[in-house]
């Protein structure tokens, strides 16, 4: 049945025939459904809603007033859409032209868009992200990313703790020390720091203050601040980043627990063992972030999409007897 029979339509929304409503979802006043759209459970459309014949919607979606979707736009499960946050599904938009396809706009499970935020055309919206009120966003979104601004821009993630401080209180009177994060193995490091006139010295030794044997290193330095790095975890590989020069923000993510670390001195490094899910931004233009690896490079070692990443640790848990 196209309509389920515990759907609630307003005596002023309009469904077309042909158009498909799960189970106790809500249509209030003036909203309109073409034919062919696909509308899950347990959602609330709200007034003055437009949802065009190519568009299909998850279940236990929130759509508020004065919104708009068109061919091409999927919702998944779980997302909230704001006020008069606009959707786009034409590049290069002219009147009585139509594309012979539209563009897939993604907003995928759990995400948020905010009001009045505008969504340009081809786009994916990642898992869980947020989307400020009133942002335009004009490239795809990374899974729990917050973005805000016009071009929109990642200015946080969701659950990290922000600008994580390391307690400099707390040092040892030879500046040296190791904390543990809320990340599971995750480790920050002060190193000892040499002061005289010719200037200023950071030092790392193993087994003391540097927590592997490196055997590879690699350097990220002129990265535009919008950019993202990262986004990825390694299987067997051991890391130890360090901002020898500017500073920039470390996301670590171990499937439970997200926080944020500020890299801003050549003094603090960040221990990642394997299995921790990573990302690098805020970059500041002069930012030089050093990578110490434990071992040569090898592409399969990288889990580069989310949800691997946590089947992934689904799988290990499981064997371990977790």
């Amino acid at each position: 049945m196209p309509i389920a029979p515990t759907t609630f339509v307003h005596a002023n929304a309009l469904v077309e025939p042909g158009a498909t409503i799960g189970p106790n979802t809500r249509v209030w006043a003036f909203a309109h459904v073409l034919s062919g759209a696909v509308i899950g459970a347990d959602c609330n459309i709200c007034d003055h809603v437009f949802v065009e014949n190519q568009v299909r919607i998850g279940d236990r979606v929130t759509i508020k007033c004065g919104v708009q979707l068109w061919d091409g736009v999927t919702l998944e499960d779980d997302v909230f859409v704001g006020p008069n946050a606009t959707f786009t599904n034409d590049p290069f938009p002219r009147s009585k032209h139509f594309l012979d396809a539209y563009p897939q706009t993604v907003v995928r499970r759990g995400a948020s868009i905010g009001a009045n935020a505008t969504i340009l055309p081809g786009l994916t919206i990642g898992r869980d992200a947020m989307v400020g009120a009133g942002a335009v966003v004009t490239r795809n979104v990374p899974d729990r990313a917050i973005v805000a601004g016009v071009p929109a821009r990642i200015v946080g993630y969701v659950g990290a703790q922000q600008g994580r401080q390391i307690p400099r209180a707390d040092y040892a009177a030879n500046g040296e020390g190791v904390f543990h994060g809320r990340v599971r193995g995750v480790k920050v490091y002060l190193q000892k720091e040499i002061r005289d006139l010719r200037g200023l010295l950071s030092v790392g030794e193993y087994p003391s203050n540097l927590p592997f044997l490196p055997r590879r290193y690699f350097v990220v330095y002129g990265v535009p601040s919008r950019e993202v790095r990262g986004e990825h975890a390694h299987k067997t590989l051991q890391q130890f980043l360090v901002c020898v020069a500017g500073r920039c923000a470390l996301i670590v993510d171990d499937g439970v627990i997200r926080e944020e670390i500020a890299l801003d001195s050549p003094t603090v490094g960040v221990y990642m063992p394997p299995m921790i899910w990573g990302v690098q931004y805020k970059f500041s233009p002069d930012a030089v972030l050093l990578v110490l690896a434990s071992d040569p490079y090898d592409p399969n070692d990288y889990i580069r999409d989310y949800d691997e990443y946590l089947a992934a640790l689904g799988h290990a848990r499981s064997n371990n007897g977790a």
